[in-house]
């Protein structure tokens, strides 16, 4: 791992700067520009929450920002796990001609899906305001969950990665499961609520998607204590997915530029 450090501190600025062109490139010809970071989860989450208490009624309180903050962790997840397939791939011209440590194309990523979390986590910031949400100090615990978060994912992704480069049907293949994590995460209903007993225990428990998003809500929205062993848990299985992950990377990345 001290590889992977000495490449991070190296590469770290041509990350910074490269998420900072794709953010520019990704509104550059929109009329809004950068609103529409603010517009489509603001909508996603109108929806969802006008699905959820009109159609599909349910007593969550403070349902909005509820369904916002899980949409935030899920979006998160959701472009790190799936983007990170064929990112060696898409960026066949720069593997093949100049040498960059693959993860940090993932890296360069990551700041580009966190930047758009932050956004997504002010805007439920701002819909718990708008919803009286009592302030806590609990809310200061936010911080080991995303650090979790990102670990699980990043290792994940550089998994993908690595394995996207040969496997060509694995893009297809986790697009599926990560339509059934997308069920069975929570994001727009209340595990504890819906699923009782061994069931909903073992959902949030055993799915790292259900068990931050129901962490952050509860440390957020509900004012509870941080469940310390689960994110440790969690935490040390990122840490285990992004050791292997990077072993890989390291182990077979001059092969990469020959299968692509």
């Amino acid at each position: 791992m001290n590889r992977f450090f000495k490449n991070v501190i190296k590469y770290w600025k041509y990350a910074i700067r490269q998420a900072k062109a794709e953010l520019k490139s990704e509104v550059a010809d929109s009329y809004l520009n950068w609103l529409w970071w603010i517009i489509e989860p603001f909508c996603f989450m109108c929806i969802y929450t006008f699905i959820f208490t009109k159609v599909f009624p349910n007593n969550t309180p403070y349902f909005a920002s509820f369904v916002m903050i899980g949409q935030a962790v899920w979006d998160f997840i959701n472009r790190m796990i799936t983007g990170s397939v064929k990112l060696i791939i898409n960026n066949r011209d720069l593997v093949t001609k100049v040498y960059v440590p693959k993860y940090v194309l993932l890296i360069s990523k990551s700041f580009t899906y966190l930047f758009k979390f932050c956004i997504s986590l002010g805007i439920a910031f701002a819909l718990m305001a708008y919803q009286h949400v009592p302030l806590t100090y609990h809310m200061l615990l936010l911080v080991p969950i995303i650090i979790t978060m990102y670990l699980v994912s990043f290792g994940i992704g550089c998994i993908l990665m690595h394995f996207g480069v040969t496997l060509n049907d694995l893009g297809n293949l986790t697009n599926i499961v990560m339509k059934m994590v997308f069920y069975l995460s929570g994001i727009f209903y209340n595990i504890k609520e819906r699923l009782t007993g061994r069931a909903g225990y073992y959902l949030l428990r055993g799915n790292p998607v259900a068990f931050l998003m129901s962490e952050l809500r509860n440390v957020c929205i509900y004012g509870k204590d941080l469940y310390l062993s689960g994110i440790i848990f969690w935490a040390l299985i990122g840490i285990g997915l992004t050791s292997l992950g990077v072993h890989l990377i390291h182990k077979y990345e001059n092969s990469y530029a020959k299968v692509i």
